[in-house]
């Protein structure tokens, strides 16, 4: 229970200053792990953004505020971080569908979006398979882009980037220049993570003869990883999306590391007969006593 105590003290922390700026620094450190950490295991339990939470918390607070009538629209612009009404207002229609002079209107349809806890449920009747390894420094080569990092945003930019690379060639070229043959398995890396950001590699490991040409390069360090593994599956059935989100909803709450930054990598393995194997491996250290 103490990790849900550490998260409900996070959330009051948040829901307390929705007025004022709030240290996502802060919030990390009353559910005792690193920021980084933290804002993950948030999208990942919730699907939603630890930002985007936050956004639809003060749009429903200020919805309210302005039912109430004789609150002036930049008032509670300014009390909830919009430097303007300009600015406030279109972020309240985007949530709202309306204007923010038409919430005082009878019978207007607005949005409002509950306070959030985190509670108990029964889970892990399957059991999540995973083992901790140190990894040498190494070099990747491949293609990469620029992703949203943050709730559902991966799950979809990542497939529609795989989907781009293949119909471009981009796939075969890797999987020629790592000499894998037509059908090899490709790996991908996540890495350079900045602010909702990150960049997203294609690739394979440097071969012996070195960088083949017109490809990118990413250096790898030492660095210890968790590496779960989604078990055998069917071509096209890996069920990567859930084992991601078990991982942050259920594995790391109750184990005694926490991620760390660094790159994360999505392994993919020809098994053989149309079967494959994925792995996901987090950069991980062990939780501070």
């Amino acid at each position: 229970m103490d990790w849900l105590d550490r998260m409900n003290n996070a959330m009051e922390y948040v829901e307390k200053h929705l007025a004022d700026v709030i240290d996502f620094n802060q919030a990390a450190r009353i559910a005792c792990c690193s920021t980084y950490h933290f804002q993950r295991m948030f999208s990942f339990i919730t699907d939603v953004p630890l930002s985007e939470y936050i956004r639809r918390r003060r749009m429903t607070l200020a919805a309210f505020e302005l039912q109430q009538g004789g609150t002036r629209v930049i008032d509670v612009a300014m009390k909830y971080g919009y430097e303007s009404p300009e600015a406030f207002s279109r972020a309240f229609k985007k949530m709202h569908g309306v204007m923010p002079m038409s919430a005082r209107d009878k019978g207007v349809s607005l949005k409002a979006y509950p306070r959030l806890s985190f509670q108990l449920s029964i889970r892990g009747d399957v059991e999540v398979n995973y083992k901790i390894e140190e990894k040498q420094a190494v070099e990747m080569f491949g293609v990469s882009t620029v992703i949203q990092a943050d709730g559902e945003n991966p799950f979809i930019e990542i497939p529609a980037f795989w989907t781009r690379c293949i119909a471009g060639g981009d796939v075969d070229r890797i999987r020629a220049a790592a000499g894998l043959g037509e059908n090899g398995q490709i790996h991908a890396v996540m890495y350079n993570k900045q602010g909702e950001k990150s960049s997203y590699m294609i690739g394979y490991f440097v071969p012996e003869s070195g960088l083949p040409e017109s490809f990118e390069q990413l250096q790898i360090p030492p660095q210890t990883y968790a590496i779960f593994t989604t078990g055998v599956y069917p071509d096209g059935e890996s069920n990567i999306h859930d084992l991601w989100k078990r991982i942050w909803g259920e594995w790391f709450p109750g184990s005694n590391y926490e991620a760390t930054e660094g790159p994360e990598f999505e392994m993919t393995y020809d098994r053989g007969n149309n079967m494959y194997e994925m792995e996901v491996w987090i950069p991980v250290v062990k939780k501070s006593a």
